[in-house]
């Protein structure tokens, strides 16, 4: 669906993941706590979800955030498939010569990019970006999910909330938790903020 809005686009993967696990849509929106129509909206694009909504969702199909940005096989990744743009100059060597456009805009304006060209099993590295006075949950609401999180401030201001305290970091600093820590990332500026980020698997 490479025309299709970036709504739609989402959607139609989660949907795919849902079916790909065997999920009907009535199981997965009482885990979600929403209605089984809000949950065909999300999937048809026709409702844009938040981005807590998104780690939550994917969390409960079991798949990586990664999984939104492309097209994945969920349980058994196949490194032989290669993304478009993505090249092997060598054998078993994958190069993406620029960044794949197919980012994830949410509905708060955050915008989350996967930096590397192939799916790493067990890793996600992405880039966020937060337009001036946006974070991760508008409505105050902390993330929770599995996983290890490790992130660098590469530009502007990011202030991380969590239920203990808050910590500001600027440009260069970084920062590593446990995603079961309830946090939320915000940006109190008039600036954009940029953060790359991995996070692994918890085994």
């Amino acid at each position: 669906m490479p025309d299709a809005p970036m709504p739609v686009q989402i959607g139609e993967r989660l949907r795919r993941l849902r079916q790909a696990g065997g999920r009907s849509l009535a199981s997965v929106a009482g885990e979600l706590g929403i209605s089984s129509s809000a949950l065909s909206q999300i999937e048809t694009g026709a409702m844009q979800p938040s981005v807590k909504r998104l780690v939550e969702l994917v969390g409960i199909l079991g798949a990586p955030v990664s999984a939104i940005f492309q097209e994945i096989a969920i349980f058994a990744p196949d490194l032989d498939q290669r993304p478009p743009g993505v090249t092997e100059p060598l054998p078993g060597v994958r190069v993406a010569q620029r960044a794949d456009d197919g980012a994830a805009r949410l509905a708060e304006g955050v915008t989350y990019r996967r930096l590397s060209p192939m799916l790493l099993p067990g890793v996600d590295w992405f880039e966020s970006t937060y337009p001036p006075r946006t974070s991760s949950s508008p409505d105050g609401a902390m993330l929770v999910h599995s996983g290890l999180e490790s992130g660098r401030v590469e530009r502007g201001e990011l202030t991380f909330e969590f239920t203990d305290g808050a910590i500001r970091l600027g440009e260069g600093a970084s920062i590593s938790f446990t995603a079961a820590l309830p946090h939320r990332v915000v940006n109190e500026t008039d600036a954009v903020a940029v953060a790359t980020w991995i996070t692994v698997a918890e085994r």
